[in-house]
């Protein structure tokens, strides 16, 4: 049971009913309603993954069929035995229920994650049937109840036919890509060009702090001073600068963080060094730091932005030496009456 999606339903006594108080109707009609709620939830799975993962946008469709025929057996039962009014009593009237938040309120729901709330829904379905089988008097509610419950104990097995059905290797290998590109564009990407700009563009002004005034705690101010402020200009520029509906490219807010994380994080690699108060052994360590840094962002490029390894380490060596030989010579050269 995924804890972070599943909580117990908690509400005052007076408002819900003891499933064990429950007359045969009011089970028959809880079990419709469910239905149709499961039935809903494997509906909203499906439409969300329809674009980019259709294969198994598929076997949620097919999931949600068979809710759909599993509330008609029910639906049968229920008027033949109590007339045609049914009345809507949902999971969240009876108490000891496991209570699912929306799919409409879950802004972020992975495929995993899906697949795992799926299992979850079908334990708990089939423990619903089998409790209420064993209370049910009706001997057509009891069958009905049972055949039901065993259906539910199979759904595991049912989901994984299917999933070998509609999720073939090679729509497996297309719905691991399509996962990759979304992953590149909306983690990857903005993360990669916050890295590059705050671990190469602090360079200038940290280590030409350092040489002008050869102490660590001018150093670090100011490298402490220019991550952060490049942080947060580059968290804004990234967040602001696409909606992410045309492009894919997600959520600008969750892009703006990452980039301006990353932004600060790049530009603080090498200036926690100069926390050190010998200037000669932090400068000696940031200058460790600032070739690992950019050894990193080398084998970033290369991984996922499909760079060949020479080409990203030789374009991205090459930028952060000459941004630092330029830090260095100003500090270094700079008019000391200034």
């Amino acid at each position: 049971m995924v804890k972070s999606e599943l909580r117990t339903h908690t509400i005052p006594g007076d408002m819900a009913k003891a499933f064990k108080d429950l007359t045969e109707q009011e089970i028959l009609a809880l079990a419709i309603s469910s239905e149709d709620d499961d039935g809903r939830i494997y509906g909203e799975f499906a439409e969300r993954l329809r674009k980019t993962y259709p294969s198994s946008a598929k076997v949620f469709e097919e999931m949600m069929a068979e809710e759909v025929e599993h509330r008609r057996m029910l639906a049968e039962l229920y008027h033949r035995r109590f007339g045609e009014c049914v009345p809507l009593i949902r999971r969240h009237d009876v108490k000891g229920f496991i209570h699912r938040k929306p799919v409409w309120l879950t802004a972020n729901l992975g495929l995993e994650s899906m697949r795992r709330r799926a299992e979850s829904m079908e334990l708990e379905a089939a423990r619903f049937y089998e409790t209420a089988a064993q209370r049910a008097q009706d001997p057509a509610i009891r069958k009905l109840l049972m055949e039901l419950a065993q259906i539910e104990r199979q759904h595991e097995h049912k989901a994984g036919e299917l999933e070998k059905e509609h999720l073939t290797d090679h729509a497996r290998a297309e719905e691991d890509a399509a996962k990759k590109r979304t992953f590149v564009l909306q983690i990857v990407q903005p993360g990669l060009a916050g890295l590059m700009d705050g671990s190469v563009s602090t360079l200038a002004p940290v280590f030409a702090a350092a040489f002008a005034t050869g102490k660590s705690r001018d150093a670090f101010v100011v490298g402490l001073a220019a991550s952060i402020g490049a942080g947060i200009s580059m968290g804004f520029a990234e967040a602001l600068s696409d909606d992410g509906v045309l492009s894919g490219r997600g959520k600008p807010l969750l892009r703006g963080i990452v980039c301006g994380a990353m932004t600060t994080a790049g530009g603080i690699g090498h200036t926690l060094p100069f926390l050190i108060h010998s200037f000669k052994s932090a400068t000696a360590l940031a200058i460790a730091v600032v070739a690992i840094e950019l050894s990193i962002i080398s084998w970033v490029r290369h991984r996922y932005m499909d760079s060949p390894i020479l080409t990203a380490t030789f374009q991205v060596m090459v930028g952060g030496v000459l941004v630092f030989l330029a830090g260095m010579a100003i500090g270094m050269f700079a008019p000391s009456a200034w």
